[in-house]
């Protein structure tokens, strides 16, 4: 049999044929990178939606400078993230928040007989001035730590409540019994709102609480 033209080295067809593989799998890396969130993206994330994520810290904590620090914690953990993929940065970013604040407050479930109406504001006894302006923010806020947290986490922010036993050492039970407390609770102090402000007209509220801290910039790397 003839051959035409030089014959091929095995080494060659060898190297020629990993070189292929290796711009395949680069190719691929990439086309996989750009499906992740990067740091810019979470910066933008938290600066078009700082009020709505601190609002979220706020509610969990309601302590101001408590959600401060959840605000910021959360944010340096997500910029530091490089495996969340774009679609769910948003989820992911609030999601931080909401460990942070378990990790800082430990919500149990002993606490579902304490009102926590005790524990605000010691100096005035009042719920943060962030959220006085909003009664229904107020009243989330007066919930006992562990039926505040089922609450916004079942509720409003629509974690299955197998999700939330998971994330606070208890039992589906427990988030379920919990959740119907909570709610209990806000439709009775709904009604007693309404009994004390008959006759008397509604005020406008002001603006949405808003965080403090400085605006991050796009371009820190």
């Amino acid at each position: 049999m003839f051959a035409y033209g030089p014959a091929i080295p095995r080494q060659l067809l060898s190297l020629a044929a990993t070189e292929g593989a290796a711009e395949v799998t680069q190719r691929h890396k990439n086309a996989r990178s750009d499906e992740y969130a990067t740091r810019s993206d979470f910066c933008r994330i938290y600066l078009e939606q700082e009020n709505k994520l601190y609002l979220l810290s706020l509610l969990l904590t309601a302590d101001p400078q408590k959600a401060e620090k959840c605000f910021v914690l959360g944010f340096d953990d997500s910029i530091k993230n490089k495996s969340v993929f774009k679609e769910r940065a948003n989820l992911w970013s609030r999601r931080c928040i909401i460990l942070h604040a378990i990790r800082l407050l430990c919500p149990r479930l002993s606490d579902e007989n304490e009102s926590n109406e005790a524990r605000l504001s010691p100096m005035t006894g009042e719920v943060p001035a962030e959220v006085r302006a909003y009664p229904h923010f107020a009243r989330i806020v007066k919930l006992n730590p562990f039926e505040r947290f089922v609450y916004i986490m079942s509720i409003l922010e629509k974690y299955s409540d197998h999700e939330c036993s998971l994330l606070l050492g208890c039992f589906r039970q427990d988030v379920i019994s919990a959740r119907t407390a909570a709610i209990r609770r806000l439709h009775e102090r709904v009604g007693r709102a309404r009994v004390a402000t008959a006759g008397s007209p509604l005020s406008e509220p002001g603006p949405p609480p808003r965080c403090r801290w400085p605006a991050y910039r796009l371009d820190d790397g």
